[in-house]
């Protein structure tokens, strides 16, 4: 008499994949990458920049290449950016100083999205269920490029918050790199101008950026004022 086999069951590797591939596997493993970078910050300080100056060995383009990529590795570290900003500035001046900073910021923003993307994204967005954060995630996921923009225009969000928030809402990449690169260009000018000019603090270019910081802080403050509304 034949008997038909039955089939078989997932075996271990199967199963141990199926749990190191889940949303909450991975949004560990996200928070455990973040809180390794965070520590990286702590022990290489590179705030030290600003007193001790760039390595000598390193000069021209390969030294502002390497700072941009140090400054993107910094952002996800959760390094604030002004204060990047500002070394780049004293460290090379305003003319290779800012595309070396919006060039980190971007490099920054970008691999932030990717790994809250393919980390977070699938574990978090069932937890949108506050009226706050459902208004955020459905302005984002349908106005993407000009929430993005207006973001990085008008200081107030943290770098990292927006950059994750907007990973996990159904924004586009193109339209956060862009809304980024564009946005950031205004106010990382102003604090590489303050941190080129830091030595003469009367300068009319040092007194000028650290206007436009302080003005447009406070449209930041005054948009998100009035348009609290639509997030409730």
């Amino acid at each position: 008499m034949l008997h038909t086999a039955a089939a078989p069951t997932p075996g271990l590797a199967v199963r141990c994949t199926r749990v190191l591939l889940s949303p909450w596997s991975r949004l560990s493993l996200l928070v455990l990458v973040l809180a390794a970078a965070g520590a990286g910050v702590l022990l290489f300080e590179p705030q030290r920049l600003l007193a001790d100056g760039w390595p000598p060995q390193w000069g021209g383009a390969a030294a502002v290449c390497v700072f941009a990529l140090a400054y993107g590795m910094c952002t996800v570290a959760f390094v604030p950016r002004p204060l990047l900003n500002l070394a780049a500035g004293a460290l090379f001046g305003s003319q290779a100083g800012l595309p070396a900073a919006i060039a980190g910021t971007v490099l920054g923003a970008g691999v932030s999205f990717g790994l809250g993307r393919v980390l977070g994204q699938d574990a978090l967005r069932p937890l949108l269920r506050g009226r706050w954060l459902k208004a955020a995630d459905g302005q984002l996921s349908r106005h993407g490029f000009r929430s993005m923009l207006a973001v990085r225009l008008f200081p107030g969000v943290p770098f990292a918050a927006a950059n994750y928030c907007a990973a996990v809402s159904r924004m586009g990449w193109l339209p956060f790199l862009l809304a980024t690169g564009i946005g950031s260009i205004p106010n990382t000018a102003a604090y590489v101008i303050a941190g080129a000019r830091a030595s003469t603090p009367t300068s009319p270019a040092f007194l000028v950026a650290m206007g436009f910081i302080a003005a447009t802080g406070l449209a930041g403050a005054a948009v998100a004022w009035r348009k609290r509304h639509r997030l409730r």
